[in-house]
């Protein structure tokens, strides 16, 4: 029966999708789009420099950003925290606290629905670009690269999901966060990988980047399924990712039950 009840909130999600669906197939497709500007500011890079950079050559390069729009587009959540923040403003989230369910289940099964729709649409264009830059993929070459990267991809999705659940927990006490978000979501941005590899950042901020929360969102994954992180290295990388998912729920939970009794419906 529980099972039951979460399967139909991931068919609703599906439905939910499709009413935007012009608005969906836009966000996905475009999406893609970045990755284009980015291999001609790197062309231009390698073509001053004419040398590797900290290991990565023009290809390796390339395909680094190709993995990060790929995984970019299979698990980075869009616009949950807005959501959620939006059902706590306006009073709606009242009606979910009247039903027999547990609200962050209610959100992961959205969360799902979403994903999975998301990468059925932009998968097309993905392929696309995957042949268009085929002499560029370096595809992983023992069996146990590709457990540890659906391992590590697995948790990176759940983490970036806690990360935006915790972060629309702050609307119980600050009805507009928009501001939050967008600072918190700048430095993510940047602390992720998505602007550059991480490992090209001078020695000193080494330290920070192994341990920092940011790093296992979206670059730790890449560096796995790039085969540049082998054996304990590995291993040490799969357990702080694990100990950061494990945070990050943790608080999401403690900023919902801390949240709930703080709240008081002003809408709905």
């Amino acid at each position: 029966m529980m099972l039951t009840k979460y399967v139909k909130i991931f068919d609703i999600g599906l439905q939910n999708t499709f009413v935007y669906r012009w608005n969906f197939l836009l966000r996905a497709v475009f999406g893609i789009v970045p990755l284009i500007g980015t291999v001609f500011l790197w062309k231009a890079v390698f073509h001053s420099k004419g040398s590797a950079i900290n290991g990565y050559d023009y290809a390796s390069m390339i395909f680094y950003f190709m993995l990060t729009v790929f995984l970019d587009n299979l698990i980075t959540p869009t616009e949950d925290e807005w959501q959620i923040a939006a059902e706590i403003r306006d009073g709606r989230m009242s009606a979910f606290l009247t039903k027999p369910m547990n609200y962050l289940g209610y959100r992961i099964m959205l969360f799902l629905s979403y994903r999975l729709l998301y990468i059925a649409v932009v998968f097309v264009p993905i392929i696309g670009l995957a042949w268009f830059f085929r002499d560029y993929l370096r595809f992983p070459e023992h069996a146990m690269t590709w457990l540890a990267f659906t391992t590590s991809t697995v948790m990176a999705a759940f983490l970036q999901f806690f990360t935006a659940y915790s972060l629309a927990m702050i609307a119980f006490w600050v009805l507009e966060i928009s501001t939050i978000v967008f600072l918190f979501f700048t430095f993510e941005f940047f602390l992720n990988g998505h602007v550059f590899p991480l490992d090209v950042m001078p020695a000193a901020l080494q330290g920070f980047v192994h341990w920092s929360p940011f790093t296992y969102e979206l670059f730790f994954p890449v560096q796995v399924v790039m085969e540049r992180v082998h054996g304990a290295a590995l291993v040490e990388g799969l357990i702080i990712q694990a100990g950061w998912l494990f945070i990050s729920w943790v608080s999401a939970r403690t900023l919902w039950m801390m949240g709930v009794k703080k709240y008081q419906a002003v809408g709905g």
